[in-house]
């Protein structure tokens, strides 16, 4: 098994674990987020928001390495490009990620505090809990516009280098432009992010494409291999070599 197909392996199941993770994230913090007494949910069971936090760290953690094992492959590409998508999806992403991570940590300190503060301290504390859930919904459409434009610019060099099929480059291009109006439907107040039904309509295509792609990374590997550019020439006697080869 060569290179290129031991990272098309690991790539797909990166996409996989990253998705289940963020699913299973989801699952298990936002029943308790979205119910209006979620700091005295938190502050009597602070269990699934825990879970719900190491699966959203899994799940950074696993699309972060995804740029990471796909430089060396598309570099070649588009090296630009291809250092964008790092940035974006491997660096951006990631932080922003973490930031709504810690953002959830945050909250089970405020709930303790107001569980242990009883009637006097309520209303302040539960001021300051409303800030971080707020605070936390804001950030949401940075993580959909890192990750919309890092998208956007990997298939983009996947359509260019026909590495999988086009039929799925475009797929994922249409799909995440569907995801990237998240963003500004949550921007300008027309969805709420803890409002998972238009979203999740908006976003399943995208989601479907990219459950597609890793079972076929994993089962096809890449169409073609990833084209080698030689360095060009410095003097005479290495023109001489490079043109008798």
């Amino acid at each position: 098994m060569n290179n290129s197909r031991k990272t098309a392996i690991v790539v797909g199941t990166l996409y996989i674990i990253g998705t289940i993770s963020g699913i299973l994230s989801l699952s298990f913090s936002q029943p308790t987020l979205s119910d209006p007494n979620y700091l005295n949910k938190i502050a009597a069971n602070e269990a699934p928001i825990v879970i719900g936090i190491l699966f959203w760290l899994t799940m950074c953690f696993a699309l972060s390495m995804v740029p990471v094992m796909l430089y060396p492959v598309l570099k070649n590409e588009h090296a630009v490009l291809a250092v964008g998508y790092v940035l974006f999806r491997g660096a951006l992403e990631t932080v922003v990620g973490i930031i709504m991570a810690i953002s959830q940590l945050l909250l089970i300190l405020v709930s303790q505090q107001d569980a242990a503060a009883g009637a006097s301290g309520a209303a302040s504390f539960r001021a300051l809990g409303a800030f971080v859930v707020q605070s936390y919904e804001a950030i949401n459409p940075l993580l959909v516009i890192a990750f919309s434009l890092g998208a956007l610019m990997l298939y983009f060099m996947f359509y260019q280098s026909r590495l999988i099929p086009r039929w799925l480059s475009v797929w994922g291009g249409v799909a995440i432009l569907l995801h990237f109006a998240t963003a500004f439907l949550i921007l300008f107040h027309a969805v709420r992010p803890d409002d998972t039904s238009t979203p999740f309509t908006i976003n399943f295509p995208i989601f479907l494409q990219e459950m597609v792609m890793a079972v076929w990374l994993i089962a096809k590997g890449f169409s073609s291999a990833p084209v080698t550019v030689r360095p060009i020439p410095m003097n005479l006697d290495e023109l001489q070599m490079s043109a008798g080869r």
